[in-house]
């Protein structure tokens, strides 16, 4: 039953206006980081896909969910 509680809160925290602006400064600086290693070539060659371009897209938004993840595990053992 915790578990299930511990998911459900981490998915409220993903919009927590509280947890909101690290976590886009997070996923834009990490993010950014990981489209250069992992698609920098091809968007220099001017190679960006469908596919890659929504690779480029989670490749911001796993950064985000690490973030809240952290804000929130912090968050619930206080």
């Amino acid at each position: 039953m915790k578990q299930i509680q511990f998911v459900q809160g981490y998915l409220a925290a993903l919009g927590n206006p509280a947890f909101v602006s690290t976590g886009v400064k997070v996923s834009l600086v990490v993010g950014s980081m990981l489209l250069l290693i992992n698609h920098g070539s091809a968007l220099m060659a001017g190679n960006m896909n469908r596919d890659r371009w929504i690779s480029a897209l989670l490749t911001y938004l796993v950064p985000y969910g690490v973030s809240a993840h952290g804000q929130y595990s912090n968050h619930a053992k206080h």
